[in-house]
């Protein structure tokens, strides 16, 4: 862990202090389909909704913008349901516009038309509504009040962007499990051959690392239960328990005696960073970033460093499909000396930050390749794009998937999640990662033929692809689509291959070729065409 701690983050320029999602309590959701409908939740649910949208959407929408959008959910589950705007026949009557709920040409109720920023007679309209369609239409009670709300929601944000979401009650426990971790055990894995129980990987985020389990060690009993004849998923129920709880563990390692062990429970996020060694080479794989990752990377790269011939780190971000934003400014810190790691823009004020970063390379400046393909997504972008920019890292592969928005989350009262994009990402140099990704200096997705040819080059001091790398940083937002596409045909999207490891091991045991390769990214934009 040394060297973890004295990481320092910093918000330098901020423009607004960090939003943390509003958390309302969580009451337990209807499931049965045969249940009354629970207007009272679904008005709670709706208020708390468009209370967490209004604010942080990138662009401003009106309550009757995105309740109008949502009622289209009442026809997506029941295409006879079907809601109309009745404008005033006559504009000398004055009468105002009314909406008009209907089954095919029967009209089922009609509703004042409250103002585009009443946002509580929306709500109480989108509530009758939907009571109203339940009431007549046996299809919505068929499919049930999650199947309504998570309709309604669908709607309005396919008005939106590809990444604004609301998550429902039952999936919404498990990405907080990913996020935050689960039922409290010891993070371990368990194996089975002819000889037992054995541990077949060690969470680096639980109590058994902490205490020093080695992978390979037997696992004969828990709590002096004996293991013997166990199923790996018997004794991994053993193995949970609640949060801080005390369990005895007796381990033996190959050929020795045993010894008993006590740890404390404890609720341990998925782990998200593996790491082997080839030859003088750290390959650290990181699969998403949850809420542990950085600590997980920053022991990894602790133990990397006691190599006193370590001759480069080969971070493997190829389908990381991103997570935490603050994991990916954090873990760059790790490796950066100092410097701006992303800028986020919103519309809401909270929503602007310059991230930095200071607090001293944990490396000392060991060479790094960072691996990408075009699974390479959100927050695993980030961290490319800024150890690229800083010309701390040399990147390799394919065009990144391109997701350069960010969510805060909202907790529903029904347990459910609203994840609303709120802000757009730049690069330390400016450019905007949504739609145009990370292109890297050395691309691998034109084939082999074309990678020894680029590889060749570097050894003669050229790098094949830096006209793209130049004008993707030169690119500032809004981007046109043609121009996105313009890029990056140059470098393709692709799914990593072995050929990306190859080459980061070349580059990395050619000293000359890796500084090549970092001066592909310019100095003075100014100079770019």
């Amino acid at each position: 862990m040394a060297g973890y701690a004295a990481r320092v983050l910093l918000l330098l320029g901020t423009l607004g202090a960090v939003a943390a999602a509003p958390v309302d309590p969580v009451a337990t959701p209807e499931t049965a389909t045969s249940s009354p409908l629970n207007i009272g939740m679904l008005s709670n649910v709706l208020s708390s909704a468009l209370n967490f949208l209004q604010p942080r959407t990138l662009e401003s929408y009106s309550a009757r913008d995105l309740c109008w959008w949502g009622l289209d959910g009442l026809t997506a589950i029941d295409p006879a349901i079907v809601i109309e705007e009745v404008p005033p026949p006559d504009p000398q009557t004055r009468k105002p516009p009314a909406i008009q709920l209907m089954s095919g040409q029967r009209v089922l109720r009609t509703f004042p038309r409250p103002g585009d920023t009443d946002t509580a007679g929306w709500i109480a309209l989108v509530v009758s509504a939907m009571q109203e369609a339940w009431t007549q239409s046996t299809t919505i009670r068929a499919a049930g009040s999650t199947a309504l709300l998570q309709s309604f929601f669908d709607e309005l944000f396919n008005h939106l962007d590809p990444y604004s979401r609301y998550v429902g009650p039952a999936p919404a426990v498990q990405d907080r499990t990913a996020r935050f971790g689960g039922a409290a055990d010891v993070g371990v894995t368990l194996g089975r051959d002819d000889r037992g129980l054995f541990i077949s990987a060690v969470n680096a985020n639980g109590p058994a690392w902490t205490a020093g389990v080695n992978v390979g060690q037997r696992l004969l009993a828990v709590d002096s239960r004996s293991t013997r004849n166990q199923s790996p998923e018997s004794v991994a129920h053993w193995l949970s328990g609640p949060s801080d709880s005390r369990v005895l563990l007796t381990l033996a390692d190959p050929g020795r005696r045993r010894a008993n062990l006590v740890l404390h429970r404890a609720s341990v996020p998925p782990q998200t960073v593996f790491a082997y060694t080839h030859g003088h080479l750290v390959v650290l794989r990181v699969t998403s970033f949850s809420t542990e990752t950085a600590e997980e990377l920053s022991q990894y790269i602790d133990q990397s460093m006691q190599d006193t011939k370590l001759a480069g780190i080969i971070l493997d971000l190829r389908g990381d499909r991103g997570g935490v934003l603050q994991q990916a400014v954090t873990a760059t810190a790790l490796v950066l000396d100092h410097g701006v790691a992303v800028v986020t823009n919103g519309r809401d004020q909270r929503a602007n930050h310059i991230w930095a970063v200071q607090g001293g390379d944990m490396t000392k400046g060991v060479p790094i390749v960072v691996m990408v393909d075009g699974r390479t997504a959100s927050a695993a972008e980030i961290m490319a794009a800024a150890l690229a920019d800083h010309r701390r890292a040399v990147v390799i592969g394919s065009a990144t998937l391109g997701k350069g928005l960010v969510q805060a989350i909202g907790q529903m009262p029904d347990g459910g999640e609203l994840f609303v994009t709120w802000s757009r990402v730049l690069a330390p140099l400016g450019w905007p990662l949504q739609g145009l990704g990370v292109i890297p200096q050395i691309c691998t997705a034109r084939g082999e033929a074309d990678l020894q040819h680029s590889l060749r080059a570097l050894r003669d001091g050229q790098v094949v692809d830096a006209p793209t790398v130049r004008a993707s940083r030169a690119a500032r937002y809004p981007l046109s689509v043609s121009r996105i596409l313009d890029i990056r045909r140059n470098c393709p999207a692709a799914i990593g291959t072995d050929a990306d490891l190859d080459a980061a091991q070349a580059i990395l045991t050619t000293p000359g070729a890796y500084k090549t390769a970092l001066s592909a990214i310019p100095d003075d934009l100014s100079a770019v065409p």
